[in-house]
């Protein structure tokens, strides 16, 4: 039997698929955190420098997605749960717990307030598990519909016409544009500091990354239906090439923006999402095809502690200096193990590979002993 540590109770059976697809992308998120040297990256690991979308833009959306999907599988709705308000404490405490651990990776090892970022991937996270949690156990699913669509409508609105002072109305530049303005004037120093004139989890770019999440919902209702397999799967990949052609329709008029998380790339990622997730549930849970699954549900359930804790870890590497002063332990894991016998860009994603292997093996001791670690 699983042990879960951090829940007095175990959560309902798990869907084979939604974890093996977690995995996936919490491996990938792994990846694109920790090269082996920033000046040399894989290019496909790269973010888009702006408008468009690499592979790597579609890791966040994911997860935010697969977030949502788990909502529906985890929860009732609070009308017709007779604990409905222990349901409501519950994901209120899940969500804080989220976001103090966001938090505690800012502050680390100096903890000067004066200057935290404040917003930050586990806060974006935590905010949208929170509010989609909390539209899905209050609303019907034609609600959540309706809430998704304006969510969407009213940021490209905002970030169209809304004018910022000494830009006018439109301007969809890193400096420019109205969620760096909004960030920059509420958050003054508790910004992202790799480029203060915005911020990629910035507070009004969390209203769409919100939306990514409600479809999320709403795709984990449609999976906990009592509709066939086959009926599933199609209806995920139905909805998800409908996401990709409205977002890139869309992006002909406010482009794909992963910083911005414009409404096109929301509904554009979701899209993806969807197929993604159905192409998981054809070959898993219709097909049976699992020999090939452990090691990737290994690493989705337990996904967010493998975030924290390889953040947390890759943050100390570049902190403990070894040596020569001013080099940290990770430069000279790098300069000594992998550097020398391969050039700059397959050394680094060789780096890359291996801490992802690391990990792995951290987790897969944890899924052999069958141990959750949950907030």
């Amino acid at each position: 039997m699983p042990v879960y540590v951090g829940s007095a109770a175990p959560p309902p059976p798990r869907l084979l698929s939604l974890d093996v697809f977690r995995g996936a992308t919490v491996a990938a998120m792994v990846l694109v955190n920790n090269p082996g040297t920033w000046r040399a990256v894989y290019p496909p690991l790269r973010h888009a420098a702006w408008h468009g979308v690499t592979p790597t833009d579609a890791i966040f959306p994911f997860f935010l997605f697969i977030v949502g999907v788990a909502i529906p599988l985890a929860l009732r709705p609070r009308r017709t749960d007779p604990h409905g308000a222990a349901v409501v404490a519950k994901i209120v405490r899940r969500s804080a717990v989220i976001f103090g651990l966001g938090l505690l990776l800012h502050a680390v090892p100096w903890f000067q307030w004066d200057t935290l970022r404040i917003p930050g991937v586990l806060q974006r996270i935590a905010v949208c598990y929170l509010l989609a949690a909390l539209v899905f156990v209050t609303t019907t699913w034609r609600a959540q519909v309706v809430t998704t669509a304006m969510l969407l409508l009213a940021y490209w609105g905002a970030m169209t016409l809304i004018p910022v002072p000494g830009y006018g109305a439109g301007d969809l530049s890193p400096a420019g544009n109205l969620a760096g303005y909004v960030d920059r004037t509420v958050l003054g120093a508790h910004v992202w500091r790799v480029d203060p004139r915005y911020d990629p989890e910035g507070i009004l770019s969390t209203v769409p990354a919100l939306a990514t999440t409600l479809i999320g919902v709403l795709a984990g209702q449609w999976l906990r239906s009592s509709r066939a397999p086959r009926t599933l799967a199609a209806g995920l990949a139905s909805g998800g090439v409908a996401g990709v052609a409205i977002g890139s329709v869309w992006s002909l008029v406010f482009p794909l923006n992963k910083a911005l998380w414009t409404s096109s790339y929301a509904v554009f990622m979701a899209g993806v999402a969807l197929l993604a997730l159905a192409a998981c549930y054809g070959v898993i849970e219709i097909r049976g095809h699992r020999a090939w699954t452990r090691p990737f549900a290994a690493l989705g359930v337990n996904a967010l502690a493998l975030f924290f804790l390889s953040t947390l870890v890759a943050r100390l590497l570049g902190l403990i200096r070894v040596g020569t002063p001013g080099v940290n332990l990770h430069a000279v894991l790098f300069d000594h193990l992998f550097a020398p016998w391969a050039a700059p860009v397959q050394a680094s994603l060789a780096y890359a590979l291996a801490y992802v292997g690391v990990w792995w093996a951290v987790m897969w001791v944890l899924y052999r002993r069958h141990i959750v670690l949950r907030v």
